[in-house]
């Protein structure tokens, strides 16, 4: 099935693609909305009321459950393809968002292990808890409301392990003074966390987790500037909730042929102009797949590429506001930078890629047996990011510890050797052959 063509196709229905949404159709744009969920708003805003965060007058825009595999560039714009059919349009706004980012250590794969934002949504999504006894690691402020929320809605949290520093944000006293809102955010959080006396403690993590059906204890180390663990003690527990970072969905934006980068947290990023134009003409691109930076960020750069791809002007206060938000997830990045120590964590039988269950040792060796030079060279040879997550869980613990083992930092290329892929989310063979059908 083919939809009738609009002016832009926005892919992502989280905060950039509803607010890009928005304000083309104020501009009176012809919009489709897209997103593989059946509700709208993203993880982000994901509720169980019943609340919904469109906008009456984009309801009828909004394509729900449409998975995207593959956008094309076409003579006449783009034609996005997915699970539903297809889509043309003039201009494509990417808004793909994120996803948990992984760091392995031993035990990472027991049952009872859960990504950070696996444990919100369950409890976000459907009420439910992911243990009653729960320890929370990894490094950033996300680390914060899933604490928050686990210890509200009733489980006993036994600690908020953060690999990083906050204190780290001292080094930029501008950007924190201008998104002052940021920190009351973070101490709403840390009150309802001394309510419900969950501790929480800097330079420390989970470096292995303990059982045999199940997660049973952990182990926790305090660690030094590069990440090393110094001290170890273990925690009873029976659930754990781990994520440093996010990792953005550029696997649109890189089948389009847009430029990327490294960003300052390490992720493989999607370039932009001060419109959010990528660079491929016609494509936008705006929230986390330009760089992690929160809801509030995504917004500002979905309403800054849905103005202009509608052929508007966006007010200059927005890209000042846009700058100084920016500033700000650059200085949450550089605090908490993922160190090079967490390689010391692992063991050579540590799972890397648990798809195919490929382990530490199998991705060394092929760098230092069967001759790879980057993480799609170990790929080929090892089989880490082949298997149905296609390298998202993997993709970024792979670069790093090839790029390792090669002696140098990981490169931009490694990443998207990882990232790229031709069919982006699972379709039937059907789905891909109805194209040609039609044609």
């Amino acid at each position: 099935m083919t939809t009738s063509p609009a002016d832009l196709t926005v892919i992502g229905a989280g905060p950039a693609g509803l607010a890009a949404a928005a304000a083309a159709r104020r501009a009176g744009a012809r919009v489709a909305l897209l997103d593989s969920g059946a509700r709208i708003g993203g993880q982000y805003w994901r509720h169980r009321d019943g609340r919904d965060p469109v906008p009456a007058r984009l309801r009828q825009d909004v394509l729900p459950g449409h998975a995207v595999w593959h956008v094309e560039a076409t003579a006449e714009g783009f034609t996005t393809h997915t699970t539903e059919g297809e889509v043309r349009s003039r201009t494509v706004i990417v808004a793909t968002g994120a996803y948990d980012r992984q760091v392995p250590f031993p035990g990472w794969t027991l049952p009872g292990v859960f990504t950070a934002g696996g444990a919100q949504a369950l409890l976000k999504g459907h009420g439910v808890l992911v243990g009653d006894r729960v320890v929370v690691a990894g490094s950033g402020p996300f680390l914060l409301p899933v604490a928050a929320g686990l210890a509200a809605a009733g489980a006993r949290v036994a600690g908020v392990f953060e690999a990083g520093a906050p204190a780290g944000f001292a080094r930029h006293p501008l950007a924190v003074v201008r998104n002052a809102g940021k920190l009351v955010e973070g101490a709403r959080y840390l009150r309802v966390l001394r309510e419900h006396r969950v501790p929480l403690h800097a330079r420390t993590t989970v470096v292995a987790a303990h059982g045999a059906d199940r997660v049973r204890a952990v182990t926790v180390a305090r660690l030094d500037r590069d990440w090393r663990p110094v001290a170890e003690r273990d925690i009873a527990c029976d659930a754990v909730a781990v994520g440093y970072g996010f990792t953005p969905r550029v696997e649109l934006a890189l089948q389009l042929g847009c430029d990327t980068r490294v960003d300052t947290d390490g992720s493989l990023v999607a370039t932009v102009d001060e419109w959010q134009r990528g660079s491929v003409p016609g494509v936008y691109l705006a929230g986390e797949v330009c760089g992690v930076g929160g809801a509030q960020l995504s917004v500002v750069e979905g309403v800054i590429a849905g103005g202009h791809a509608a052929g508007t002007v966006p007010h200059r206060r927005l890209l000042r506001k846009r700058a100084a938000l920016r500033a700000f997830a650059a200085a949450m990045h550089d605090t908490y930078r993922v160190g090079a120590g967490r390689h010391d964590w692992l063991t050579g039988d540590t799972l890397v890629c648990r798809c195919e269950e490929v382990p530490v040792s199998e991705i060394l060796r092929s760098v230092t047996e069967l001759g790879a030079t980057d993480a799609r060279g170990a790929k080929l040879l090892a089989r880490p990011g082949m298997g149905l997550c296609q390298g998202r869980v993997c993709g970024y613990a792979t670069a790093g510890l090839v790029a390792r083992a090669c002696g140098r930092p990981v490169s931009a290329a490694d990443l998207r050797g990882m990232a790229a892929r031709p069919i982006a989310a699972p379709v039937t063979l059907s789905d891909v052959a109805q194209p040609l059908e039609d044609g």
